[in-house]
């Protein structure tokens, strides 16, 4: 039997993986008071950025913690966006949402200020950790790996995997990852382009393919051919070569593409793993699923896999979980990860340079001008439109993200997100709570309670008589002041999610 003498460090929680979703979940983690190591391989953050934008639901979590202004700051936003290179433009002014936006904000970025997030909270972020085998047991979990000083051994409660599509978490817990093989090529490049004026801007169909291309700063652009033809070698690395050949073929023209900072390239290979956990090994981000990266949708699933199971890995590591609760991470996750995969098959399609696809581009695009069509697709793109399916008493909000509601609380006016930057669960007290509920108040009183109870009254809603909100600002259970017996079922909502006061 292994001994605690063996172990560099013990924690409760190891995360595998510092990327955007890693941080993010150690962020969460140190929130609820969790000791969290995240594992990075790299000795120093990416200056190369995969994605570019925040969509509305993950700057309302983000809002939620009161970060949203750190990502703002400098940052452009807009209000629209593309569905599969469309000519009519998705509205995300329509959305109801305090951020019906996207903000254009690079990868690296996002990474640095949820790194830093995580730092300030109390993780340890280390890298030039190469983890190369877990084993986990009815107690724990060992993470052997290498650093620069040599091997280390660390022990942990739970091991998160946020370590990519090759995930070695994944792997280990034996989980599945069925799906679709990759059979359009994309090939991108961060290039200079004598030729900048005359590009196209966004993307671009042609009978040979689609070219995308947008400025960057420092005179760069970003430009990425999907081929749909012709494949590429798996064992071979981008050229620049490669791309402006592909460019010709697709565009007729390469741009006088010339200085390549940064090339990659991907293919629309689809999966979706068949659970998110496996005993004490859990997956999140790019190791649960991915796609095509098209409409900015990746990065952003990812951030709300962590969201959502930051919380509740906290309460397994205090013991307080109650029965289900770490199950339910999967059930919730897996079924949003499902529509993106489907949206971003159906965008792949439409995007394909048959001319026999043209005609239905042009019926599509008919249909996004109308308005019920355009309001589905905005909260498709942005996470707006999930809502998880949670047993309870049949109520409108049940299962949505709660509303940023403006609030009056002891004659002093707060929004619903100002109550939620420690990561609380909050019952909110709309003058309609029932006596059966009193039990909740002896939890807040609690050092480390449970959920807190805010007496408050809200104008907006005046038929609502009180909501219970989880940590990731999901409603757990809400009623109107016109029903009695709905209110009774607020202790059941309490017991599903925290467990026995």
């Amino acid at each position: 039997m292994t001994t605690s003498s063996e172990f560099s460090r013990e924690y409760d929680v190891v995360v595998v993986g510092g990327g955007p979703v890693g941080m993010m979940l150690a962020a969460e983690l140190r929130l609820a008071g969790v000791d969290v190591a995240v594992l990075e391989r790299l000795a120093e953050r990416s200056p190369h950025s995969k994605a570019f934008g925040l969509h509305a639901r993950s700057l309302e979590v983000l809002d939620r913690r009161g970060l949203v202004d750190r990502f703002r700051a400098g940052a452009r936003s807009w209000a629209n966006g593309h569905f599969a290179g469309l000519d009519e433009w998705v509205d995300f002014s329509v959305l109801d949402s305090s951020h019906p936006y996207a903000l254009l904000v690079q990868q690296t970025k996002t990474e640095q200020l949820l790194e830093e997030r995580a730092t300030e909270l109390g993780a340890d972020v280390l890298r030039r950790h190469e983890v190369s085998a877990i084993q986990q047991d009815d107690d724990g979990v060992t993470v052997d790996g290498q650093r620069p000083e040599g091997a280390f051994r660390f022990r942990a409660k739970y091991v998160v995997g946020c370590d990519g599509a090759r995930s070695l978490v994944r792997k280990t817990a034996g989980i599945d990852f069925p799906g679709s093989g990759g059979r359009v090529t994309a090939r991108l490049g961060d290039v200079k382009l004598r030729e900048g004026e005359d590009a196209p801007m966004g993307m671009e169909r042609t009978e040979r393919g689609l070219l995308f291309c947008v400025p960057l700063e420092e005179g760069y652009h970003r430009v990425a051919t999907f081929d749909f033809a012709v494949g590429k070698d798996p064992a071979e690395e981008l050229t620049l070569d490669e791309l402006t050949s592909s460019m010709r073929e697709i565009w007729g023209t390469d741009h006088g593409a010339h200085e390549a900072r940064w090339l990659s390239w991907f293919t629309d290979s689809a999966r979706l793993a068949d659970t998110y956990r496996n005993g004490r090994l859990l997956i999140a981000g790019d190791a649960a699923h991915v796609h095509f990266p098209v409409g900015g949708q990746g990065l952003n699933l990812g951030l709300q896999d962590a969201f959502n199971l930051g919380w509740k890995l906290a309460a397994a590591v205090h013991g307080t979980a109650p029965s289900g609760l770490l199950d339910s991470y999967t059930e919730e996750r897996r079924a949003p990860a499902a529509k993106v995969l489907e949206n971003t098959r159906a965008q792949i399609a439409l995007m394909n340079p048959d001319p026999d696809v043209t005609a239905l581009r042009g019926l599509v695009t008919d249909w996004m001008r109308l308005g019920q069509v355009n309001h589905y697709i905005a909260e498709m793109l942005t996470g707006v439109g999930v809502r998880y399916d949670l047993d309870g008493p049949e109520h409108p909000l049940l299962g949505v993200f709660a509303a940023d509601l403006q609030l009056d609380i002891a004659g002093e006016s707060r929004k619903l997100s100002d109550l939620m930057h420690d990561g609380d669960a909050i019952l909110l007290d709309l003058g309609g709570l029932p006596e059966t509920a009193e039990g909740v108040r002896d939890w807040a009183a609690e050092p480390n309670g449970k959920v807190r109870v805010v007496e408050a009254t809200c104008a907006d809603r005046p038929e609502l008589a009180a909501v219970l909100i989880r940590p990731d600002g999901y409603v757990a259970w809400a009623a109107d002041r016109d029903g009695t017996e709905v209110r009774k079922n607020v202790n059941a909502a309490l017991e599903r999610w925290f467990g026995q006061g």
